[in-house]
């Protein structure tokens, strides 16, 4: 369809392109990666691509059932696959804290984090840490789980002499966040609280973190990038909170409107594996080309104020 663009963009891929696409001829057999949410959705393309191109893959997930199926569908696939799942609640703090202590007592080294897992435009509720829980699912869990996993991916890249991603899934949606961008003083207002603006304001922060990782690892010389991205529109079950009209909608046409779930894994691939983003960072992708983020999602001073701030919430 013309509308979305689907021209070949300058990385030599488009809207169209598949996981599979932008990961061709990429070997991953060196590196292992964690990917968040990876029992449903893109998260799963995502765990599944990965395999196949090598990689050892932990899934970071809350549903373990949902997990066992899918690695036994990846292994029947891919007989090779190197995958496992551990449970993580990111909406939990306390399961965040686990699921990281888990891994690094492990032994096993860390190449690539990818931050995917998420919840949209929900009714208002708190976390179990008392958070707004799109604020608490969407970013706290995955700025919390990144500063855990951080020494382990350090160490990693040293060791390995291999460049370490962090990947963060971020949003369109970023563009549509409340005036004020991140509600440092009242985030939990039930009162003023709009489900898409809150979830806007988590992407905004996932785009916040990425950048601020960037400015953080270039200070201390580390080895790692950190991006964020826009997958795409897709059919998953992200729109499960959605009302009838729109779940209507979503089942009749929209799946000619909406990226299908292996197109929808592409960016977050191709910003994970691509040896075309070999030191790139502090970038926002889209259809696995460079996109352009909103000015405050590039605001330097505001992604710093986002760190101090999730820093006072994670203690």
């Amino acid at each position: 369809m013309w509308f979305f663009g689907r021209g070949k963009g300058a990385s030599g891929f488009s809207y169209s392109s598949t996981a599979e696409d932008v990961t061709h001829a990429v070997d991953a057999s060196a590196l292992t990666a964690i990917v968040t949410g990876a029992s449903s959705g893109i998260g799963t393309e995502t765990a599944r691509v990965l395999a196949l191109r090598g990689a050892h893959v932990v899934m970071g997930v809350r549903n373990m059932a949902a997990a066992k199926e899918v690695k036994e569908s990846i292994v029947k696939e891919i007989p090779s696959a190197k995958i496992d799942a551990l449970e993580l609640d990111l909406s939990s703090m306390a399961s965040v804290k686990k699921f990281a202590s888990d891994y690094n007592r492990s032994g096993r080294p860390l190449n690539i984090l990818i931050n995917n897992a998420g919840i949209m435009a929900i009714p208002f509720k708190l976390s179990t840490d008392n958070i707004e829980l799109q604020f608490a699912t969407n970013h706290i869990g995955h700025f919390l789980l990144t500063n855990l996993l951080l020494d382990n991916m350090k160490k990693t890249a040293r060791k390995s002499k291999i460049e370490g991603r962090i990947v963060n899934v971020s949003s369109e949606a970023h563009r549509y966040s409340y005036r004020e961008g991140i509600r440092f003083d009242n985030l939990n207002d039930q009162k003023g609280y709009s489900s898409y603006g809150a979830y806007g304001q988590s992407k905004l922060a996932n785009v916040l973190h990425a950048n601020e990782l960037t400015r953080r690892f270039k200070e201390d010389g580390v080895n790692i990038t950190a991006n964020s991205l826009h997958p795409g529109i897709i059919a998953t079950n992200l729109f499960r909170y959605q009302n009838s009209v729109a779940a209507g909608f979503i089942g009749s046409i929209g799946k000619f409107l909406m990226k299908n779930v292996q197109q929808g894994a592409a960016t977050t691939c191709y910003v994970a594996l691509h040896p075309q983003l070999k030191g790139v960072s502090g970038e926002y992708f889209k259809n696995s080309n460079l996109g352009k983020a909103t000015a405050q999602a590039t605001d330097t001073n505001l992604a710093k104020k986002l760190w101090d701030f999730s820093i006072s919430l994670t203690k």
